[in-house]
């Protein structure tokens, strides 16, 4: 069994009732309130190094931060007297089943059976679940989002830009680069973290560059595909309202090189969870008969929910027509 402890909103200790991002790797700068209900015992409240993974501290601590002796000499106590009753009660079955296999008659018990204790290694369930095994639907855990998977399209396991990415099924040879396979229609989640930018109509603006770029003009190695951009015209510019929250959108049509060109768009919007950091969820197109219908962005845009919210289209566990 694995040692890594999945990501997940854990205690902050340095912020009482405060939660921080693991990412399965690090702690991240994303906080938010604690939730309501009680969390199982999982990585410890602390604010950096590693959680404890599975397989490490087993004993229950009930002191304070510096967990101390009384409450662990409780527990063992407690953990001692149980393995007693459990020894008493299979002591007692045998006796009653005799020396064959066929059990006794005897008083049925009314004695409670013995109840699992949570450990330091157990890890907290989210405060709502998401679908992540559903195929209609994205969820961006971090940001606490869902974005609906339209028909035809596939949520690859992996991606060469590590972010959280659905895109067609359908792929073809890339104009340009004919080594590599590009796809008709794409879109990604991602948190805005490397900038100092708050305003989301102004982080819309400067990242549909960086959005055009990527998706035609050159690859993440430096490839050049689609024989680069050589002109763009810019179609949507405007407020827009995503998972509840005001954002903000630029759409480009953009003309390539080789090819029939696409459509590209950056949509900006806080996060539902934590600290609000801002968010950034990308959508590709390609121009032309083989390109998804345009109005398939403005769908997606509509369908982002906040995760554990289905009660609309677009939501947990909802398709979305190509």
């Amino acid at each position: 069994m694995s040692n890594a402890t999945p990501p997940g909103w854990y205690p902050e200790a340095a912020i009482p009732g405060t939660e921080r991002w693991w990412d399965g790797a690090a702690w991240t700068a994303h906080t938010r309130p604690a939730a309501s209900a009680p969390q199982q015992f999982g990585p410890p409240a602390q604010q950096f190094g590693p959680p404890v993974p599975p397989g490490g501290e087993t004993l229950v601590r009930t002191g304070g931060a510096s967990g101390g002796g009384s409450g662990t000499t409780r527990i063992v106590a407690l953990a001692v007297a149980g393995l007693v009753v459990v020894g008493a009660t299979v002591t007692g079955a045998l006796l009653l089943r005799g020396g064959d296999d066929t059990p006794k008659a005897g008083p049925s018990s009314s004695a409670p059976q013995p109840t699992a204790t949570a450990t330091a290694t157990d890890t907290p369930s989210p405060d709502h679940p998401p679908a992540e095994d559903d195929p209609k639907v994205l969820v961006d855990q971090l940001n606490g989002i869902t974005l609906p998977i339209p028909d035809g399209w596939e949520r690859p396991e992996r991606t060469v830009d590590k972010v959280l990415t659905m895109r067609t099924v359908d792929s073809y040879r890339c104009p340009g680069d004919s080594s590599r396979f590009c796809y008709h229609g794409t879109v990604t989640s991602r948190t805005a973290s490397a900038t100092d930018i708050t305003s989301a109509e102004e982080l819309a603006k400067q990242d549909i560059t960086a959005a055009a770029d990527s998706a035609y003009e050159k690859d993440f190695i430096g490839n050049r595909i689609h024989g680069g951009i050589t002109s763009h015209e810019e179609l949507v510019s405007e407020s827009v309202s995503v998972a509840g929250r005001t954002g903000y959108r630029v759409r480009w049509r953009v003309e390539t090189g080789k090819g029939p060109g696409g459509y590209v768009q950056s949509l900006v919007f806080p996060s539902t969870v934590g600290s609000e950091t801002l968010v950034i969820v990308r959508c590709a197109f390609d121009a032309g008969a083989d390109g998804p219908a345009l109005p398939l962005m403005d769908t997606i845009t509509k369908g982002i929910r906040p995760i554990g919210d289905s009660a609309t289209s677009g939501g947990v566990g909802s398709s979305v027509g190509p």
